[in-house]
């Protein structure tokens, strides 16, 4: 196998991994009971699926400008979505709205 072609085989498994993270914090959101539980599987799950997809489109850029572009978003995500995740849940916190402990945590209590 040439470079080209190891290339596209690693650029399509990070771009196939980086949709499924994106996938299942998209179900968290869906199947998570509480804000505090749904802000944590968008937060990890699309710096992560996000990084992963930007990754796997730099081993497909064909000029370095491209590729420096990619990197420096998949940074700007990294550092970023952490950071504006923790902001909405301390913003939460404050408001007053506690998170869901214990037993409270089954599906369909709150419903």
């Amino acid at each position: 196998m040439n470079w080209a072609a190891i290339a596209d085989l690693f650029s399509w498994a990070l771009i196939l991994a980086g949709g499924g993270f994106l996938i299942s914090g998209a179900v968290g959101l869906i199947r998570f009971p509480d804000f505090y539980t749904r802000i944590h599987a968008a937060g990890v799950t699309d710096t992560l699926g996000a990084d992963l997809l930007l990754f796997g489109m730099a081993l497909q850029a064909t000029t370095w400008i491209e590729v420096v572009k990619l990197v420096l978003i998949g940074l700007f995500l990294f550092f970023t979505s952490p950071t504006s995740s923790h902001a909405a849940a301390q913003a939460a916190f404050v408001a007053g709205m506690n998170p869901m402990l214990g037993p409270d945590l089954k599906r369909g209590e709150d419903e």
